[in-house]
């Protein structure tokens, strides 16, 4: 995982050791928050890493802050610090992140899973039936978050996981294996839905890229994530104008296309799909901040 670091040598071992040395958890924490003083919350950041250099949780913390960290410990700690102080993000740090209740493994090949993208599976599965066989096709999977959330609700489901990049599916392949779902969802790389041309789906969801190239993202963002997942032209609609007809074209009728979008794009959204009458009129669902995040159409 990302948050693996190899072993010190001696030398850069003692180096630590001596600018460590008597290190208890209490002073760890200072010395971890105070060089992570740019972060959003470097209290916390501080916590999960020094969690992660002694394979304690956070109650632990709490109840042994005068433990003392062995030089090991302290190395992999400060290692981990510097890359969070330059604003890597803590989830390529630790290698994993959270969605819908799985734990994945995450590296910069990949976007990260943001708690946003959940309003997209809830919505395909508020709207798909559970007792029948199904066919999804999930466009631009990355990590497999969406793929593996919706195979492991829908038991009956086989859905196809599409990804330009090669580094993104081994990541994602690795991900349905350890949640026991890579017997039904199937990996290509494919751009869109090209690989797949001859198939038919009942839904088809993404996350794609929707950020405008002139938008300026913060660091932890522009700095480390893969811009080709985040970025799709001037107004950040490059992508959807490819994928929509290319959707129509691979649903069967009464089929879903489901799709994520960024704030203040519902309008925009809207006049695409309005240009095909073979789409219903678009629905959308708002997320926790109030924003329109996800977009569902039927093929008619």
């Amino acid at each position: 995982m990302g948050g693996c670091t190899p072993v010190p040598d001696a030398e850069s071992g003692a180096a630590v050791g001596r600018q460590m040395t008597r290190m208890n958890v209490r002073r760890a924490l200072r010395h971890g928050a105070a060089l992570l003083h740019a972060s959003r919350e470097p209290g916390r950041d501080a916590a999960l890493l020094l969690c992660r250099a002694l394979g304690k949780d956070r109650s632990w913390l709490i109840a042994h802050p005068d433990e003392c960290i062995s030089v090991a410990q302290a190395w992999h700690y400060e290692q981990w610090l510097e890359r969070r102080a330059k604003h890597e993000p803590m989830q390529y740090i630790l290698g994993e992140q959270e969605f819908y209740g799985l734990r994945l493994a995450v590296s910069p090949d990949v976007l990260i899973p943001r708690p946003e993208t959940e309003h997209l599976v809830e919505a395909v599965l508020a709207r798909l039936p559970r007792d029948r066989p199904l066919r999804i096709a999930d466009v631009g999977t990355g990590s497999g978050a969406i793929a593996i959330a919706l195979a492991y609700a829908l038991r009956l489901a086989v859905i196809d996981a599409l990804d330009l990049s090669p580094s993104s599916l081994r990541i994602a392949k690795s991900n349905a294996e350890a949640h026991g779902v890579s017997d039904r969802v199937r990996f290509f790389e494919s751009d869109l839905l090209s690989a797949v041309a001859c198939a038919t789906y009942d839904c088809v969801v993404s996350n794609p890229p929707y950020v405008a190239s002139t938008e300026q993202l913060e660091p932890q963002v522009a700095l480390w994530e893969p811009h080709t997942a985040l970025f799709a032209g001037l107004d950040g609609l490059d992508i959807y104008r490819r994928l929509l007809p290319q959707a129509l074209a691979q649903l069967k009728p009464g089929g879903l296309l489901a799709l994520e979008l960024g704030a203040g794009q519902r309008a925009a959204l809207t006049g695409l799909f309005l240009q095909d009458p073979c789409w219903s009129a678009p629905e959308f669902v708002k997320d926790l901040q109030g924003i329109d995040r996800v977009a569902i159409v039927v093929k008619i």
